[in-house]
């Protein structure tokens, strides 16, 4: 197993000291290598009364590398291939059977350092390697087929939608005419092809960045597989059961906040309304004020820790 690199987990403490509260079954949506299951098991372990651990990824080379990493520990865990945004279906089936409630569920978005650090897999600027971008090997549809396929308006309305980039309709131009010779097939081509198109040498790291981060978001259809997974992983929450995601960037952080808002918050109707009792009852409460970061020590050791932000609710 040495041969799949996984780094340590970001926020690990913080992130299983807040979510695990009583005996019954816990998530790990995001398994990736293990990191945050292993700490999880371990405190399942201090418990009294049952508890299963439960880990989903889609990837293989992950699902290998944690059941590598947790057979060691001699916890109670069974892991699962499959999207987290399926986790009602995946793990219905294994509550049932454990005869266990659903205490608590862990996303952490953060694409694995495995994948970032594969060539293969494409999902870096930084070393060459195929278009592909899927989190999911066996997914229908990879960077390459956007990059190619999309229109030049779809594609700078992606790259400014995903990517917040400002030079979108630009970058966008000049991929179309790259393409109209031979088709792009690696991220190296495609990575210069936009700084060709940066106006400003000093930005394209960033503007890369961006790109890359929004070919990935449509490839995997990372903000519709969270929001979906929000819904449904609330809904098999027991009460008194926690959810915590751990976000990297804006645009997944506003869609969990906006989620956990709407959870937490009651609907009192129009104003003057004068209602004794709520239209709709909130259904959580924050356990997360504010967002817990990384402290300055964890990005010393970890510097992609440094974007992460922590949010957790529990439900009434």
């Amino acid at each position: 197993m040495e041969q799949y690199d996984y780094h340590e987990p970001v926020l690990a403490g913080e992130s299983v000291s807040l979510l695990v509260t009583l005996p019954g079954v816990y998530i790990d949506g995001t398994l990736g290598g293990g990191g945050h299951s292993l700490r999880l098991l371990r405190l399942l372990e201090t418990l009294d009364g049952n508890s299963l651990l439960v880990g989903i990824d889609q990837d293989t080379h992950a699902l290998e590398a944690a059941g590598a990493k947790l057979g060691k520990s001699g916890g109670n865990y069974r892991l699962v291939r499959g999207n987290f945004g399926m986790v009602k279906e995946l793990v219905t089936p294994i509550m049932r059977e454990a005869d266990l409630p659903v205490m608590g569920i862990l996303l952490d978005l953060g694409v694995s350092s495995f994948q970032i650090d594969t060539p293969e897999r494409g999902f870096s600027y930084l070393k060459d390697g195929p278009l592909d971008m899927r989190m999911d090997p066996d997914g229908p549809v990879t960077a390459a087929d956007v990059v190619n396929g999309y229109e030049e308006s779809a594609l700078a309305r992606l790259f400014y939608r995903y990517g917040e980039e400002p030079l979108s309709g630009r970058i966008a131009k000049a991929l179309v005419k790259a393409r109209s010779g031979e088709p792009l097939k690696t991220t190296g081509e495609l990575a210069a092809v936009v700084r060709q198109a940066c106006p400003r040498k000093d930005l394209a790291i960033r503007t890369l960045s961006r790109i890359y981060q929004a070919l990935r978001i449509e490839v995997n259809d990372e903000l519709g597989v969270l929001e979906q997974a929000l819904r449904d992983g609330f809904e098999l929450l027991s009460p008194g059961g926690r959810l915590a995601v751990i976000s990297y960037h804006s645009l997944e952080d506003r869609i969990v906040k906006r989620f956990f808002v709407a959870k937490t918050s009651a609907d009192w109707g129009p104003k003057g309304v004068g209602l004794r009792e709520p239209l709709k009852p909130a259904e959580a409460v924050l356990v997360t004020k504010k967002p817990v970061e990384a402290t300055a020590e964890e990005i010393g050791l970890n510097p992609r820790s440094r974007s992460a932000r922590l949010r957790v609710i529990q439900k009434l």
